[in-house]
């Protein structure tokens, strides 16, 4: 005898479907969603790149980027290198490496050096459509890469800030002694035994009145680059050059790419620069407790397709959003409890046409994290501190190719540059 279905039943029945399939989709979406938050994966490539020609020995990496033709340029550091690394420049020479290498070099898609030039080292570079150089010295200076020239320059102050600004910069007149080096690319990072001894009081004093009296004379509206350079890109659809400078713990300073004239700039949560403290209280920052006021130190950026400037303060482990005109939009903060150099270095994005995720190198954990870029969740990470091919000690520098492929550069005890391949 068949089951007669009441009304009633029909209904039940009904609504037990509807919530089924409700459930179903929900579980799909969940799905769908979880598949789209899934942090990538890449595989170290131990082919890439080729020793480097002529014994050269490669210092820190202080800047990397990829060009138009996915050539990679790699900005390093060779006063990091220490006697024992140089015996080969002797006459006649202790060993058979190595040979200080120039500051500036191109590698091919293969890993082959197809290029150099030796300028004084720096911090932040960036490369134009047309293959020109620009490196973060005392300021922006604009290279010919085939001659070495400057061929442009953005205006700076005459005056560095007391005690700080263009550290990274070879002194004028510097001359390299061959077969000596420096004591090494971590010495300044060292805590002697028993701590830093403490300034005289009078000494100290008296530095405190050379900075007030300098910022005084070279306020936050300064229209130039006034410290040193921790990061160049550049925005070449509306010619303009973005510069992070090191004053006051870090200002986002334009300008335009063809005359270098001002254009604007800001601080921390978009604070126009007539708005940026001098007070060094705001810029305090214990790990993990309150975010300062302003940008805390070490301010690398990069500009997302759809016109959005990611600006991340590494000393404050955090990630300021706003838009190419300054306003702010957000906040990331990352790794929170981070010390010493901080999480948030350099920003890079995915390659896909949303630049869904953010690539974030960070110094003081030796990890890229992966972070969703519309709400900063961390999604994934890749990399441990070590000295084996794929580890990283002193994560430095990052930057990504037309391909999805990951290259890395290193300071500290790195000293190299890395490619990490997408694994599908």
């Amino acid at each position: 005898m068949g089951t007669r279905w009441t009304s009633s039943d029909r209904r039940a029945w009904s609504l037990a479907f509807a919530v089924s399939a409700s459930l179903g989709v929900l579980i799909l979406c969940v799905s769908l969603g979880a598949q789209q938050q899934a942090a990538p994966r890449f595989k170290f490539d131990p082919e890439w790149p080729k020793p480097l020609p002529n014994k050269w020995k490669m210092g820190g990496v202080t800047g990397l980027a990829v060009d138009k033709n996915d050539d990679v340029w790699v900005l390093d550091r060779p006063n990091d290198l220490t006697d024992i690394e140089l015996e080969a420049e002797l006459t006649p020479p202790l060993a058979d490496c190595c040979v200080r290498p120039p500051s500036m070099i191109h590698l091919d898609k293969n890993g082959n050096v197809t290029g150099s030039f030796d300028a004084p080292q720096g911090h932040g570079m960036a490369v134009d459509s047309r293959g020109f150089v620009y490196i973060g010295q005392d300021t922006v200076r604009k290279y010919d890469p085939k001659t070495g020239k400057v061929v442009g320059e953005v205006p700076r102050t005459s005056e560095k800030p007391p005690g700080g600004g263009g550290a990274d910069a070879v002194p004028e007149g510097t001359t390299h002694i061959p077969g000596h080096g420096s004591r090494g690319p971590i010495v300044g990072f060292l805590t002697p035994p028993g701590g830093r001894p403490q300034p005289d009081p009078a000494i100290r004093s008296a530095r405190g009145a050379a900075i007030a009296a300098f910022r005084a004379k070279y306020p936050p509206t300064t229209p130039m680059i006034v410290g040193g350079i921790e990061e160049i890109r550049l925005d070449e659809p509306a010619q303009e050059i973005y510069a992070a400078d090191n004053y006051l713990g870090g200002r986002v300073m334009v300008f335009d790419l063809n005359t270098f004239e001002f254009k604007r700039g800001w601080g921390a949560y978009g604070h126009a620069l007539t708005e940026i403290s001098t007070n060094d209280a705001d810029r305090a920052y214990t790990p993990g407790g309150p975010m300062p006021k302003e940008f805390r130190g070490h301010l690398t950026l990069n500009i997302s397709n759809d016109g959005l400037v990611y600006a991340a303060d590494r000393n404050a482990n955090r990630i300021h959003v706003t838009t190419k005109q300054g306003k702010f939009v957000k906040e990331f903060i990352l790794a929170p409890m981070t010390g010493v150099g901080g999480s948030t270095g350099g920003v890079m994005f995915s390659p896909d046409k949303q630049q869904r995720l953010l690539y974030i190198s960070d110094l003081t954990n030796n990890h890229i994290w992966f972070l969703n870029r519309e709400d900063g969740k961390v999604v994934g990470q890749m990399g441990t501190m070590g000295e084996n091919g794929g580890q990283f000690f002193g994560l430095h520098m990052i930057a990504v190719d037309s391909k999805g492929n990951i290259y890395t550069g290193e300071v500290f005890g790195g000293e190299r540059v890395q490619r990490f391949v997408p694994v599908k």
